[in-house]
């Protein structure tokens, strides 16, 4: 019955081709709509570290980020690794005694949870894993051996590609303008800003930093939270790391052989004071040539300031609002660790009808 299902899925970044991939290759009607080009928002400016270390503020979530985590996994298996899937592991460590010991007891906690974690010495991550690296020897350095990363904007590419070949359509390039509405109040076309519109049973809302405005076209009140984050990318000769690290006022990841990826809370702090990009990005890589050396042979590259798709209590909003039927939402700020797994599960409950227990805590119907 669902194959003939036409589905509009607003928003082509992680979460919008991984849901419509799956609804793809379950044989549902896809049209793409983003008002850029996929993958170039949110998704290639992001840190893009796959992780559950780092969302233990609810166990619900921390058990999501477990599931995307292996999810990514399935999907190399799947489709292949290609150039976006790095499982490389993740080291992460302070240069204080109260962030160390804070440290410390997310590992404890994360240990209990049975989520794997090696405490190393900044000796023995030398000597065995990055050895480009400066830290203390005596460091505590937390290495998460199942985290990565991924290169969002191939993956998205990827997946756009094979629901292509299946048959999907792809409106790049066009923004919405409006979402139409039955007058039993369900979903059934959409309005693009070149005047022309896109028949839809479904419409997902995956527009990222843009998923409130979309959500008011049905006068739906989203509230997220703006949170922009900083961006570099330096290039240079063979990158010396070789996995996602999480340094002292620094965070750092390889981004392919030949670039790497910098990004600073402390920097981000910075966006709203009005500082030049340049300013900021010079502020980047000293932090990083502090930790890694070599990277001062690196060249800045490109900068972006990025808003994240957050709803306003840090939480994913995915799934359906029953007050407009065919109106789903796939709108977080983990996209990158939960896209894939989000594309599964969303693309079941739309041609099911069956939602997944472990979306229980993120339905969009929680914002009221």
């Amino acid at each position: 019955m669902h194959q003939s299902k036409r589905v509009a899925v607003i928003g082509a970044g992680i979460l919008g081709a991984s849901v419509g991939w799956n609804l793809s290759r379950r044989g549902a009607g896809v049209v793409f709509i983003d008002a850029g080009q996929p993958g170039e928002e949110a998704t290639n400016w992001s840190f893009s570290w796959v992780n559950a270390s780092n969302k233990t503020a609810r166990r619900s979530y921390f058990d999501l980020s477990v599931a995307g985590m292996a999810a990514c996994r399935e999907l190399a298996a799947t489709i292949g690794p290609g150039s976006w899937w790095y499982p490389s592991g993740h080291l992460r460590w302070a240069d204080d005694p109260a962030a160390e010991a804070k440290l410390l007891k997310t590992a404890e906690l994360l240990a209990s949870w049975d989520y794997e974690v090696e405490v190393c010495t900044g000796v023995e991550v030398r000597s065995r894993l990055e050895p480009a690296l400066v830290l203390p020897d005596e460091a505590s350095v937390l290495f998460y051996r199942d985290e990565g990363w991924l290169h969002g904007r191939h993956l998205v590419s990827r997946l756009v590609g094979l629901a292509a070949e299946l048959g999907a359509e792809c409106r790049f390039g066009v923004p919405v303008s409006g979402i139409g509405v039955a007058s039993d109040g369900s979903v059934r076309a959409v309005a693009l800003s070149d005047g022309s519109s896109v028949d839809a049973d479904v419409v997902v809302n995956a527009a990222g930093r843009d998923a409130a405005a979309v959500a008011g076209l049905i006068a739906r009140q989203l509230p997220m939270r703006r949170e922009p984050g900083f961006v570099a990318r330096i290039g240079g000769a063979e990158v010396p790391v070789h996995r996602a690290l999480h340094a002292p006022h620094i965070e750092i990841r390889p981004d392919g052989s030949a670039s790497a990826v910098l990004h600073s809370r402390e920097v981000d702090a910075l966006i709203d004071t009005g500082e030049d990009q340049a300013v900021l990005a010079r502020l980047l890589h000293k932090a990083a040539r502090h930790v890694v050396p070599k990277l001062g042979e690196f060249r800045i590259a490109a900068t972006r300031v990025a808003e994240r798709p957050i709803p306003a209590d840090g939480f994913p909003s995915v799934g359906a609002v029953p007050s407009v039927p065919g109106y789903y939402e796939a709108v977080s700020h983990s996209g990158i660790t939960l896209g894939p797994l989000i594309g599964r599960l969303l693309a079941a409950e739309i041609l099911s009808g069956m939602a997944d227990d472990m979306l229980a805590d993120f339905r969009p119907v929680r914002f009221r």
